[in-house]
């Protein structure tokens, strides 16, 4: 993971960078999240921005490079009562422009993820994959991630 992008910067998402964050989103096949870069939805992601944006316990971070939105992650610090009490940060949505793959964004997305947890005092890092992303798991491995648990989920919509 010691390869740079030079001139990437990673910080907070800002309500400018939504409609960025969405093309990224809506270039998903694998995901099927259903996410779209139709007007109409538009305000769906917005009203959601919105509440991410003012929670204590919920980051979204853009990767910009030359003014563009390249990559992108949200973390959520979930406090356990086991642990005595830890917290714990959980990493979602992590997506990089298509063509913006294998040229070390993901590595600096996730190194960034890695300081911001250690910064807040959690006791792990997480994150779920969906088990298409081979290559994705192959990335987590090499950033350092272990394949200790087997994930769940269920579809409520």
């Amino acid at each position: 993971m010691a390869m740079s992008v030079e001139g990437l910067v990673i910080r907070r998402a800002g309500e400018g960078d939504l409609r960025q964050l969405v093309a990224l989103f809506a270039e998903d096949a694998i995901g099927s999240h259903g996410d779209t870069t139709d007007e109409d939805a538009f305000e769906d992601y917005l009203r959601a921005f919105h509440v991410i944006d003012q929670s204590p316990n919920e980051q979204l971070f853009v990767a910009e490079l030359d003014g563009d939105i390249v990559a992108t992650y949200q973390m959520t610090l979930l406090r356990t009562l086991r642990g005595r009490g830890a917290v714990d940060a959980q990493v979602e949505a992590v997506h990089t422009r298509s063509d913006m793959r294998g040229r070390g964004v993901g590595a600096q997305l996730m190194q960034h993820a890695e300081a911001e947890a250690r910064r807040r005092g959690c006791r792990l890092l997480q994150l779920t994959s969906n088990a298409a992303r081979v290559d994705a798991h192959r990335f987590y491995d090499r950033a350092g991630f272990g394949r200790t648990h087997l994930g769940f989920k269920m579809k409520l919509k």
